[in-house]
């Protein structure tokens, strides 16, 4: 699906009536504010391979939106809109939370772990990735785990669950690291290559996907004892239990089916855009064990 430059984002939020019908008058609905605009506005993430990424031609890609455009195909029966437009919205880790709970974003799409303390925020979808936060660096950094980082300058992402549990480890072992906050994976793997920071601290496989961008992906090794599972989940308003409902009831089936493994191989084992590289990230266990009994649940 292409991203689409739209110069009035306010307009979706100002969509306040139901259309009469379906949903009557219930202007708290997701639903209502999608039958009545005609546009459903998906948030996603520019640099997040293999998730949710702009590629070349200027469209959204990646296993994230992949789901996604499950959603969006209920959703049109749902409302009986074939016609249904789609409004893509870029996020980050800061504006992610903000723009779902405005209005501005009807759901997230991107890669957003579900923590206890953000399901007072907005409500998470069915889990459908799980990861652990570990380290990229080069091969011969001589880095092989976290306390090899005391002294040093580390690189995460703004906003996220590695850089509260980096920030919280350099402050308990008083590691005296140098903590850069990137804005987003793109800048975060330049940090990395350049040199201004000796790792790169993330989910285990958004740094396979970074790595996979780099100059020579083979210099680079991800390593360090995981310090947390990030469950990912869709982002959606609160108190919607109607949309909430198709999201889930879409999600289960997908990942219930054997379309879940050939969307899986696509993005994770077989080579990906935009360097037509493999993850070699196979299907774990756990995941499998997930998918057959998808649930909404916190790791944290």
């Amino acid at each position: 699906m292409k991203v689409m430059n739209w110069s009035a984002v306010a307009a979706l939020v100002a969509a306040t009536s139901a259309s009469p019908g379906a949903f009557a008058q219930d202007v708290t609905s997701t639903l209502a504010k999608i039958q009545q605009s005609g546009v459903i506005a998906i948030g996603h993430r520019e640099t997040s391979v293999p998730f949710s990424y702009v590629d070349a031609n200027n469209q959204v890609i990646g296993f994230s939106q992949d789901l996604c455009n499950k959603v969006i195909d209920a959703v049109k029966v749902k409302t009986k809109r074939a016609d249904l437009k789609v409004r893509f919205i870029p996020v980050t880790s800061q504006n992610r939370i903000p723009l779902v709970q405005n209005g501005t974003v009807d759901l997230e799409c991107g890669v957003t772990t579900n923590l206890a303390a953000r399901q007072s925020q907005v409500t998470f979808a069915d889990t459908f990735f799980v990861a652990t936060t570990r380290l990229l660096t080069r091969k011969d950094s001589g880095i092989k785990d976290f306390p090899d980082l005391a002294g040093k300058t580390v690189v995460t992402n703004q906003g996220t669950t590695s850089e509260r549990i980096l920030r919280k480890m350099n402050e308990d072992k008083k590691m005296n690291m140098q903590i850069i906050s990137a804005k987003d994976y793109g800048e975060g793997r330049l940090t990395l290559e350049s040199g201004r920071a000796v790792a790169y601290m993330m989910d285990d496989v958004l740094l396979a996907g970074t790595r996979t961008l780099t100059a020579n992906p083979s210099d680079w090794i991800i390593t360090g004892t995981p310090q947390s599972s990030e469950a990912y989940g869709f982002m959606m308003r609160r108190e919607d239990p109607e949309f909430r409902k198709l999201v889930d009831d879409t999600l289960e089936q997908t990942m219930k089916g054997s379309e879940i493994h050939t969307m899986y191989d696509r993005w994770f084992v077989k080579p990906v855009p935009p360097k037509n590289i493999s993850f070699d990230f196979p299907m774990s266990d756990s995941l499998k064990q997930l998918y057959a009994k998808p649930n909404d649940k916190a790791l944290e």
